[in-house]
């Protein structure tokens, strides 16, 4: 169970990872290039938010079957870098970084003009972005590779 999770949460990451670049160089582009907003870019944006829950939920499942988290002792989880960080670190960070995806979505879906939308998914996604690279350096895995 917990190599089929995993696989699938490692996986996806690239999915997540090229939505994401997508929707934010979209954004770019219409915001500095005052371009409409699109159908497009309205699909790219709800299929990164979507795909970026997805990948969360996988990863909460995974959470609990994984031998490097420790939620059961959280002293002894704390003690250690590396179980501390796939215990709490990393799950508070990814579920900022969805946060912050999700708040960018609603505040583009609820602007008025192209603008602000566009400000909206680059400011929010980017950050989102940002904090998901963070994660993936400090786990010590290649963003590239396994």
């Amino acid at each position: 169970m917990y190599s089929t999770l995993f696989g699938l949460h490692s996986g996806l990451r690239y999915i997540v990872l090229l939505l994401l670049a997508a929707a934010l160089l979209l954004s770019l582009i219409g915001l500095f290039g005052k371009k409409p907003y699109s159908e497009m870019n309205r699909k790219v944006n709800l299929f990164a938010m979507i795909f970026t829950h997805t990948q969360f939920l996988v990863g909460l499942i995974l959470y609990f079957f994984s031998p490097m988290v420790n939620y059961s002792n959280m002293a002894e989880a704390m003690s250690n870098a590396t179980t501390r960080y796939w215990t709490v670190e990393h799950s508070v960070m990814m579920l900022f970084a969805i946060v912050l995806i999700t708040v960018g979505h609603s505040r583009s879906k609820k602007a008025k003009d192209a603008v602000n939308k566009h400000r909206a998914i680059a400011l929010y996604y980017g950050l989102a972005v940002l904090v998901i690279l963070v994660a993936i350096y400090q786990s010590g895995r290649p963003i590239l590779g396994s």
